[in-house]
């Protein structure tokens, strides 16, 4: 990469919640933001929850979001790289970006090294202690045969299934996210330290916790959460010596956190 150039992290755009309109203005929001990065990034990362739900039938394409596919595109036809870390909304991915947009899928967390920093890199979910629930669900999501059965599913009725639940999901989890839980309760930053008890890494980033974050693990480490494009319009930068956590909108900049 060329040293000028940097390096860009977002997540949590949840495409299609909570409803077309509210959607479609937020797709608007993070193209127009990938419009004007264009000029100077290297890489981008979509830390997962692209979608407020994603599956990839054999021969049909969930309707919408042709603004932000067709953006991705150019990105990765102007030879700017574009990761994808799926996240528990958009965990069902099989091969369309990696075909259609030339786009890398991952479903774990991912190191890489740029500038001689080294990242661990991915959605969040399922990460760290407790939530059992989850991680249960988690596993028969993943099944490839619990995956074929909803596929058999005519896309009408599975994707309507779908947006039920997501809904309800939400309903329950209110506003939980957007409370800072204290450092010693965030189990992504105990899943940090964990890491770092086996490798050095300077930079953690996650995305599905839908709250800006940004934490010193030790004098060399630190962790990112890049919030969401919901409420916050928060991403992340790196220039190649630093990497700072901001705000699209300035109107989104939290008071406090808490942190």
């Amino acid at each position: 990469m060329q040293s000028s150039k940097k390096i860009y992290f977002l997540s949590d755009f949840h495409l299609g919640a909570p409803n077309a309109s509210a959607s479609l203005d937020r797709e608007k929001r993070v193209v127009k933001f990938l419009n004007e990065i264009k000029e100077d990034a290297a890489t981008v990362f979509i830390v997962g929850d692209l979608f407020d739900f994603w599956y990839e039938y054999k021969k049909v394409v969930p309707k919408g979001y042709v603004r932000i596919l067709g953006k991705l595109a150019e990105l990765t036809d102007a030879g700017i790289m574009v990761h994808f870390f799926v996240g528990n909304h958009d965990m069902w991915m099989k091969d369309y970006f990696q075909k259609e947009l030339n786009i890398p899928v991952y479903y774990e967390p991912v190191p890489f090294e740029f500038y001689g920093k080294r990242f661990l890199i991915g959605h969040g979910d399922g990460l760290g202690p407790g939530d059992h629930g989850y991680k249960f669900i988690k596993r028969i999501f993943r099944n490839k045969a619990c995956q074929w059965l909803f596929g058999i599913l005519p896309p009408y009725i599975g994707i309507g299934l779908a947006d039920y639940f997501s809904r309800k999901s939400r309903a329950k989890t209110g506003t939980k996210d957007e409370v800072f839980m204290g450092e010693d309760e965030e189990w992504l930053v105990n899943y940090s330290k964990e890491q770092l008890q086996q490798k050095h890494y300077d930079y953690f980033i996650f995305g599905h916790r839908h709250l800006p974050l940004d934490i010193k693990l030790n004098e060399k480490s630190r962790y990112i959460n890049l919030g969401d494009w919901i409420k916050y319009d928060s991403y992340a930068v790196f220039d190649g010596n630093e990497l700072s956590l901001k705000y699209y909108n300035k109107n989104t900049v939290p008071k406090s956190l808490g942190v």
